[in-house]
């Protein structure tokens, strides 16, 4: 099972890198986990610099204090290194 776990995320890996300055909005959810996930998304990625829109400031703070987690497990997909994570405030539609 772990040989398995480590050729889908080396396959993941490849198909992520492929995608340019797009790789770390594909590869949030992969570093941040299905829960979070659900209630954030990667809106852009520029010099380095990931924002993160969440629903509130107890978002906000909560993950900002995973970022150095967040950037490790990025950073392990992604070509162009992860330097930040700005988590924004956005109201969600619905």
């Amino acid at each position: 099972m772990q040989h398995a776990r480590g050729t889908l995320k080396k396959i993941f890996r490849e198909i992520v890198q492929s995608e340019g300055t797009e790789a770390p909005l594909m590869a949030w959810p992969l570093a941040c986990g299905p829960r979070t996930a659900a209630r954030t998304s990667a809106i852009s990625c520029d010099n380095g610099v990931l924002t993160v829109a969440v629903p509130d400031e107890g978002w906000r703070r909560q993950l900002q204090s995973f970022t150095p987690q967040y950037l490790v497990k990025l950073n392990q997909i992604v070509a162009e290194p992860v330097h930040a994570i700005e988590f924004r405030i956005v109201a969600q539609q619905g």
